[in-house]
């Protein structure tokens, strides 16, 4: 271990675990309204970035002009899902559900590589590059300091997506659709039976998950670059969802923290073998948790009684 860049790499990690985060909402918000799990998440992620680089770049618009424009165009996305794709397959057993998702996902890949192409793109920079922070701290070995250098878009992307998961987080704890939201997640026929429309809850669902997938690839973009590789992101937002509870908003924080500092932990070793598995370490961590907490750290246990 690289004990003097371990504060660089653990800093760099949780920072890149915000968004990571803000990307494991989206699962969770379809999941706590309707519990289906969203295998079309990523995708719709990367459409999200990729209208805002179209309005952004193609059309010349201010960028949070551009922003707000594939917000709007998501959440309107999202509800076409829900009605033209899941709401005929009502009453369905769950698992041809979740396949609809899977071929939606598939499907929602291909028209971005039909509509937008392949290459590789450079998205705007909504924070500057130029001016990092640094943040010095003494080294204990030594008489020599550490200087830990974050980038602007590393802090405030963090700063976003945290600032989103609070918000709908709140949204899910003090208002009535998220009141209406949470209690559809536990019994449809229960929820109906009570007056609530479940079918306008879960197109209500789909398009906020639009919102958080756009915020979530402007986000990764901006850092990243944009290409159709970045629907691939959502694989690592699987094992931070599922790490922190399926129905746990705020467990996509911790979840996302804990993902990110791991692949950050790993970076920094002197040993190839070890360094080189940032790729698999959420998938290593989620195992170890899962075999103490199957339900998660902040999941909810259910027990079934016969």
């Amino acid at each position: 271990m690289n004990w003097q860049l371990l504060p660089q790499f653990a800093m760099t990690g949780l920072l890149a675990g915000g968004p990571l985060a803000l990307t494991a909402l989206g699962l969770v918000l379809i999941f706590k309204s309707s519990y289906i799990f969203n295998f079309a998440q990523g995708q719709l992620l990367l459409l999200g970035a990729l209208i805002t680089w179209w309005f952004a770049v193609e059309l010349n618009l201010p960028l949070w002009l551009a922003i707000v424009f594939a917000l709007v165009i998501s959440a309107l996305m999202g509800l076409l899902i829900e009605r033209l794709a899941l709401r005929p397959m009502t009453g369905q057993p769950l698992l041809s559900i979740i396949l609809m998702t899977l071929g939606l996902s598939q499907v929602l890949q291909g028209l971005a590589l039909l509509v937008f192409g392949g290459t590789q793109r450079n998205f705007p920079q909504i924070f500057s590059a130029a001016n990092p922070y640094k943040i010095t701290m003494p080294f204990v070995y030594n008489d020599n300091n550490i200087v830990i250098i974050l980038k602007q878009n590393l802090v405030w992307s963090f700063v976003v997506a945290v600032l989103g998961v609070v918000i709908i987080s709140l949204f899910f704890r003090f208002t009535r659709t998220g009141l209406a939201m949470r209690g559809t997640s536990e019994d449809h026929e229960l929820a109906q039976s009570i007056g609530i429309r479940i079918h306008r809850i879960f197109g209500f669902s789909w398009a906020l998950a639009g919102v958080v997938a756009t915020l979530g690839g402007v986000l990764l973009a901006t850092s990243s670059g944009l290409d159709l590789s970045l629907s691939v992101v959502v694989l690592a937002a699987f094992p931070v969802v599922l790490l922190g509870g399926l129905e746990s908003i705020p467990g996509t924080i911790v979840g996302g923290l804990i993902i990110g500092l791991s692949q950050g932990l790993v970076s920094v070793s002197k040993v190839p073998i070890v360094r080189n598995m940032s790729e698999i370490m959420p998938y290593v961590v989620l195992l170890i948790v899962l075999i103490f907490r199957p339900e998660g750290l902040f999941g909810q246990k259910r027990i079934e009684r016969i």
